[in-house]
């Protein structure tokens, strides 16, 4: 990653901080919520740009210029909206239990090979 591109995303992700907090209190509440809930799942995509982030943010701006309440667009249920945003992503528990059970079966191997 060159400098260039160190910049470029810190530009991206300044103007989206703006595009979130251009939306009315209770969008901005629920996306604060919801980004906390993916860095935590950990999507994989999260960290290549804002892309699943800033269309999460163009769904609000949309909701919001035609008068919906935020759990209007997203349900009362958030985290099942955020579950299913990202029910086909791979994400770092994927990715985890895919190295644990790599490390398991050369263990296996290895102890059965004596």
């Amino acid at each position: 990653m060159s400098i260039q591109d160190i910049i470029q995303g810190k530009k991206e992700w300044r103007a989206h901080v703006a595009r979130v907090k251009a939306l009315p209190q209770d969008y901005q509440i629920v996306y604060k919520e919801i980004q906390k809930y993916l860095f935590k799942v950990g999507p994989v995509e999260l960290t290549e740009g804002t892309g699943l982030l800033s269309g999460i943010v163009d769904l609000f701006e949309e909701g919001a210029a035609v008068g919906k309440g935020v759990l209007d667009v997203t349900g009362r249920d958030v985290a099942a909206f955020c579950d299913d945003l990202i029910k086909d992503s791979k994400t770092y528990a994927d990715i985890y239990q895919e190295s644990v059970n790599q490390e398991m079966n050369k263990a296996m191997k290895k102890a059965t090979d004596k």
